[in-house]
């Protein structure tokens, strides 16, 4: 690709009207990033950081910035690059409006919207599915038929289909049996290397962003805490009260990373 994607959040306040759900949290991404996990409790801002990278939400101070343009307010044609370059997906991600519609059929309507913006990679629909874990003979189910964590599934796929250089997934794989998260964990890693993406992943599942990621940020009280590898810092009984909480919570997960 000629240019790289630049995903920036500059010194962000942001959230609803009389409260500040983040606080000065700074951040980026550039494509061919290592995956970045960012981790925390519920209400610490995860999923208003994910919608103020969307531009879905406006700063209150300080910036979300795609290639040094803001995202709540970029140009048609700028808008367009950044639909095709950051690609944001969640446990719900998957919405189906034609009970007749495939897997094939939405995967392929994936691939021709990356052709289309010049984005054409050797993936193949098998490989695809295979990424999430999900036979070649899947193709043919139509969508309707489908349970919530091969829905989510089908989704992640039909994101790495339009090769976007950032990929920001917020809990994409919350309906899926957690030995099947690890599994396409190992899975999907060899997909994103490929394609050069790279990775945001917002998740309450430890387990599946310590294999996924090498470097974490954590979030509290909208600010990022601590940073570095999970299993480190997980396994440090000096650091941040919420750091502690998170292992904690996840005893097993937290021996397993010591």
């Amino acid at each position: 690709m000629a240019t790289h994607a630049v995903l920036r959040a500059d010194d962000l306040w942001a959230g609803y009207p009389g409260t500040h759900v983040l606080r000065g949290v700074n951040l980026e991404i550039r494509s061919g990033d290592a995956p970045l996990g960012i981790v925390g409790p519920s209400g610490a801002g995860k999923t208003t950081l994910v919608r103020a990278l969307h531009g879905q939400i406006r700063p209150v101070q300080g910036t979300v910035t795609f290639n040094d343009r803001p995202v709540h307010r970029l140009p048609r044609r700028e808008g367009k690059t950044f639909k095709a370059s950051v690609r944001f997906t969640s446990q719900d991600s998957l919405t189906v409006t034609d009970p007749r519609l495939t897997v094939a059929r939405s995967l392929g309507l994936a691939l021709g919207e990356a052709r289309k913006a010049g984005r054409t990679h050797a993936t193949s629909m098998g490989d695809l599915l295979d990424a999430v874990g999900l036979p070649a003979g899947f193709s043919t189910r139509r969508l309707v038929t489908l349970s919530g964590g091969e829905k989510q599934r089908v989704a992640l796929a039909a994101a790495l289909a339009t090769r976007p250089e950032i990929l920001v997934l917020d809990e994409p794989l919350t309906a899926v049996d957690p030995q099947s998260r690890v599994n396409l964990a190992r899975r999907l890693a060899g997909l994103l290397a490929e394609l050069d993406t790279a990775v945001v992943l917002v998740s309450h599942d430890l387990e599946l962003v310590e294999r996924t990621c090498r470097e974490v940020h954590v979030l509290s009280e909208g600010t990022f805490v601590a940073t570095g590898p999970l299993g480190e810092l997980l396994g440090d009984a000096e650091q941040h009260p919420t750091v502690r909480e998170l292992a904690e919570a996840a005893p097993l997960a937290a021996q397993r990373f010591r």
